[in-house]
């Protein structure tokens, strides 16, 4: 196993892009990936709230969980129920640990762009808050699963 981390959550279009990548320039060098459920399409406002940090995810391709082994990462972090669920079964052979990140759907704001973008902003300011206090000081990866 390496010191790589997954970002999961159900389409891989939104939230665990904005996280994978916010880790990666908080940790540079420490290999990140995402993966969903199943490939959403490229979500335009994501990247745009991205790019507010200078973070540029218009490369990003939704992927899903097949694309990666389990044994692979040292940590997989789930930020919708249904990626918390499909990570605990998919790691369970690998007993890799699995953290749950409960993260607001920004997707499922209503309004206008601005209150869309607003939704938006508060699931990326959230995450690397998150990000933040979580990998502040040392990689620790836990030794138990979050069931």
């Amino acid at each position: 196993m390496t010191g790589a981390v997954l970002f999961a959550c159900t389409q891989n279009a939104v939230r665990s892009p904005m996280a994978a990548a916010l880790l990666r320039a908080f940790r540079p060098g420490l290999a990140v990936e995402s993966a969903g459920l199943f490939p959403g399409d490229p979500d335009y406002l994501m990247m745009a709230v991205m790019a507010e940090l200078g973070h540029d995810l218009s490369v990003h391709t939704p992927h899903t969980f097949e694309r990666f082994k389990p044994g692979h990462f040292m940590l997989v972090v789930s930020l919708s129920p249904e990626a918390h669920h499909r990570a605990l079964e998919w790691t369970r052979a690998a007993r890799t640990p699995v953290e749950y990140w409960p993260t607001e759907d920004a997707t499922a704001v209503e309004g206008d762009r601005e209150q869309r973008l607003s939704a938006y902003r508060a699931v990326r300011d959230a995450l690397h808050a998150r990000i933040k206090s979580r990998f502040a000081t040392h990689l620790s990866f836990p030794a138990e699963r979050t069931q």
